[in-house]
């Protein structure tokens, strides 16, 4: 039966990635196409689904600063916009109701309060794999998402304890042990070395957490984000995070399945998810104009806005929760499941031109900006440099390091981790906060002097679009890039990079002509 839904998934997967369209949208569609052929969710579907999730918020708590949390645009963002959202919602929902009754049926004012905020949430699904795979999650607006995201699922928890009367227990305060056995758990994660014992330490973490919770009534997934963050200082987090991405893709497949298995709707149950739908671009107008009035940048508040206007797997356990406690009829479980869906495909979608879009549209949306700017929201600079490394990454440092031995190199890093560059710039290095994609700051930095840029990108669509953006600046230096496979080789050449080397061949190069001087002395 498994196998069945894997392969579905993989056809339809595939499929949508031929057109251009992330896999994720495959699997819902592969669910959507099962559950009318008579299949339904199976235990194994099931267990995968939680397991991804679990395993998805360790990984992101693993990547989370809690200084990140505490800006004022990430709480009073994520605040206000439930706020703001569900007033407004919940009136346009009992319009539509007196309106549309006959559809819709008469929505009560507790009816549209519980389906607004079920529908204020973002999934947390949904935009870290859309941030991912775009390389963004550690960009400026990518760690506001990830802020806003963490700060509703806090919501979302306090709500199901709230609705469902689980008091955490007696015990609860015992989880405050955790802090000081933590020494003791770094050494632990610190023995586990590079190789295939790391991401079992990292399963053992993350469900440890999930269970730790769970075990003193509390919700289990909040466990396994805290057991993230208590880790994420740690030297080896950001490997641990990358050992486990293959799995935490894996088992969010049968999460994105099991959506659509959960049922199908019926004419009138999609004419309201049909409703519920063309709402979204509310919900990044009001997102965008909070950031906007919380001082940031308009560029960061239209990615971070856009990124999150979508909604979540929360909302659809908000929604089982109040059908459950007979708060809602059973129908809008499946309108929620519907809309959800269709705001994912959405999100995967527009997202992938959201930086070609902005270009187009950068001087109306500048002109909403606050005149005051944040400290993180400052243009850097760079001085008298000759060369600029964009990725300081394993192989961007690799270059960084090797040009600032030669002499009169003038050379500069730039990478888009605020705490990584700090660390540099203590050591004493040329290093810059910045997002590469961001048109405005290749507007406004200093390139003129700039002979040479290095893309050391693991995506090739971050080097694309990078080099376009320094083509649109005016750059008319040279550009190299990384490439780990030959058809990236002519995709990168063909979009303007004058030169491109294949990781491995050059790697493999390298090690055989250092190890030939062996032989030749």
């Amino acid at each position: 039966m498994e196998y069945i839904f894997l392969l579905f998934a993989f056809v339809c997967g595939l499929g949508v990635k031929l057109i251009g369209i992330p896999p994720l949208v495959g699997y819902l569609v592969a669910g959507f196409l099962l559950n009318a052929f008579g299949f339904s969710a199976t235990p194994a579907i099931t267990t995968f689904a939680n397991l991804g999730i679990t395993i998805m918020l360790f990984t992101i708590g693993l990547k989370l600063n809690l200084k990140d949390l505490s800006k004022r645009e990430v709480w009073a963002g994520s605040i206000a916009h439930t706020v703001l959202w569900g007033v407004i919602i919940s009136a346009v929902l009992i319009g539509v109701g007196a309106v549309l009754s006959g559809i819709t049926g008469q929505i009560d004012w507790q009816s549209a309060a519980l389906i607004a905020f079920a529908l204020s949430f973002s999934s947390t699904v949904c935009v870290v794999k859309v941030l991912e795979e775009a390389g963004e999650s550690k960009t400026r607006h990518g760690k506001l998402a990830i802020g806003v995201l963490v700060m509703q699922d806090i919501f979302a928890v306090i709500f199901l304890v709230v609705a469902t009367g689980k008091i955490p227990s007696l015990w609860a305060p015992l989880l405050l042990l955790i802090i000081p056995l933590m020494p003791l758990l770094k050494r632990v994660l610190n023995q586990s070395g590079h190789g295939e014992l790391l991401p079992l330490t990292g399963f053992i973490f993350a469900l440890g957490g999930y269970h730790l919770f769970e075990l003193v009534n509390i919700k289990g997934d909040l466990g396994a984000l805290i057991f993230g963050l208590l880790f994420a200082p740690h030297a080896k987090a950001s490997e641990m995070a990358k050992s486990l991405l293959a799995f935490k893709d894996l088992f969010l497949i049968g999460f994105f399945l099991s959506i659509g298995l959960t049922a199908l709707p019926d004419i009138s149950m999609l004419m309201m998810s049909g409703l519920l739908v063309v709402i979204i671009p509310i919900k990044f107008m009001l997102f965008f104009w909070l950031f906007t009035r919380l001082q940031l940048r308009g560029r960061t508040a239209y990615l971070g806005g856009l990124v999150l206007s979508n909604y979540s797997e929360f909302g659809l356990i908000v929604g089982a929760l109040a059908v459950s406690l007979g708060m809602l009829g059973e129908k809008w479980l499946v309108v929620l499941a519907v809309a959800t869906s269709v705001s994912f495909i959405f999100t995967s979608i527009i997202y992938r031109y959201s930086h070609s879009i902005y270009q187009r549209i950068k001087e109306p949306v500048k002109k909403l900006e606050s005149p005051v700017r944040l400290k993180e929201d400052i243009y850097p600079e760079i001085k008298r440099a000759k060369i600029l490394v964009v990725g300081l990454g394993r192989v961007g440092i690799g270059a960084f390091s090797s040009l600032n031995k030669i002499a009169d190199s003038r050379v500069w890093g730039m990478d888009a981790d605020r705490a990584k560059v700090q660390r540099m710039r203590k050591d004493g290095m040329n290093v810059i906060n910045g997002d590469g994609e961001d048109v405005d700051l290749w507007e406004n930095l200093d390139i003129r002097h700039v002979q040479l840029v290095l893309l050391a990108l693991p995506s090739i669509e971050d080097a694309i679009n990078i080099t376009k953006q320094l083509k649109n600046a005016g750059y008319s230096g040279k550009i190299a890039a990384i490439a780990r496979y030959e058809d990236e080789v002519s995709a990168l050449a063909d979009n303007g990079v004058d030169k491109v080397f294949n990781f491995f061949t050059e790697a493999g190069l390298g090690f055989a002509e250092e190890s030939l001087s062996l032989v030749e002395q």
